[in-house]
């Protein structure tokens, strides 16, 4: 046996367990809003307190171990915490990418292990609507600003024609569409445009319904309860499915509904995660990282519906191209991608 392979092993594992215990802090300074709180200027944890109202001891351990991640500055002369503008930008700028939100997430989904460790056992599923609501709510909260950056300004004019007719006034259909924000993103670009949102949660869809009206958007963009298999409506100029076909049980089913509500001309704008086909090419960081989610949110959820498919967060784009020819349809292309997502265009 080789020590120093063996250290590095140990190296790893210490940083890993470090930064799986710092999400809880992580999560905390989001919930209390200690980041937006320190984004406000330098302070020491005495000064902390009295900004925030916490207690000093609490925020001592929280400051220093956020430095020791590298989530916070520090200054050793005047012993003073304070967040870099990138670090703000990240961590408590409403418009920036809100990293928390994937720590809340994460925690979210792990109060399911001891279901999921039996769900190994048995081969049963454990649905999406199972999971504490941090899983609604962070993945809500950490998609949307992706969202807000990517679908606007890139992806629906890296489409053909789309942004035209949506500027005109489309119907368009958003499966999956959790709390509604990529519903209302469309909405809000395209006065003319009528949304119907649809996702099977229940509880995600009573929430979309509130940041609608919030929004004066009601008269526009509705919702209902329902599957990517029964969503109701035909016609559509446009339909959008964000990060969710591949959890979905029979996703061939739900291609052949969105084939059948498409109008002849319509598109579907099918967003994936950015995998390889090669397995061994997502065994990076990103791919841990969809592995892990894959393992407690995707493949559970797939396997408690009808169907049969577990595509995992990872399926890359043959099988989303064999499924895609399978359902019926003539055309699929690669139309965007970022470092996470994977844009694909898809015709009749």
């Amino acid at each position: 046996m080789d020590q120093e392979k063996v250290n590095e092993f140990l190296g790893r594992f210490v940083a890993d367990l470090a930064a799986t215990e710092a999400a809880g802090s992580v999560v905390i300074g989001q919930r209390l809003g200690l980041y937006r709180a320190l984004a406000e200027g330098p302070a020491t944890p005495e000064e902390f307190a009295e900004r925030t109202g916490c207690h000093r001891r609490y925020l001592t351990e929280w400051l220093r171990g956020q430095a020791a991640g590298g989530y916070v500055a520090y200054e050793p002369k005047t012993g003073r915490f304070s967040l870099t503008e990138e670090q703000a930008y990240c961590l408590a700028d409403p418009n920036g990418p809100n990293l928390p939100a994937a720590f809340l997430i994460a925690l979210g989904m792990l109060r399911a292990e001891p279901r999921i460790t039996e769900a190994f056992r048995t081969g049963e599923g454990f649905g999406w609507h199972e999971h504490h609501e941090d899983v609604f709510v962070g993945c809500d909260a950490f998609f949307r600003p992706g969202y807000a950056a990517e679908l606007i300004p890139h992806w629906i004019p890296a489409l053909d024609g789309v942004d035209e007719k949506l500027t005109a006034g489309g119907r368009v259909a958003d499966l999956g569409c959790g709390l509604g924000s990529s519903s209302l993103l469309l909405a809000e670009a395209y006065p003319r445009v009528t949304v119907a949102g649809s996702d099977y949660h229940a509880d995600s869809i009573a929430l979309a319904r509130k940041k609608a009206a919030e929004a004066g958007l009601s008269d526009r963009v509705s919702f209902e309860v329902a599957t990517a298999q029964t969503f109701t409506g035909t016609g559509y100029d446009l339909v959008t499915m964000f990060d969710c076909l591949h959890d979905m049980g029979d996703p061939l089913a739900a291609a052949r509904r969105v084939r059948e509500a498409l109008a002849p001309d319509g598109t579907w704008l099918l967003v994936e995660p950015n995998a390889s086909d090669t397995v061994e090419e997502n065994f990076n960081p990103v791919g841990r990282l969809y592995y892990s989610g894959s393992t407690f949110l995707c493949v559970p959820n797939a396997l408690s519906q009808p169907g049969g498919y577990a595509l995992g967060a990872q399926a890359g784009e043959a099988a989303m191209r064999e499924l895609i020819a399978e359902a019926g349809f003539s055309r699929f292309r690669r139309a965007a991608e970022t470092p996470f997502n994977v844009v694909y265009e898809v015709r009749l």
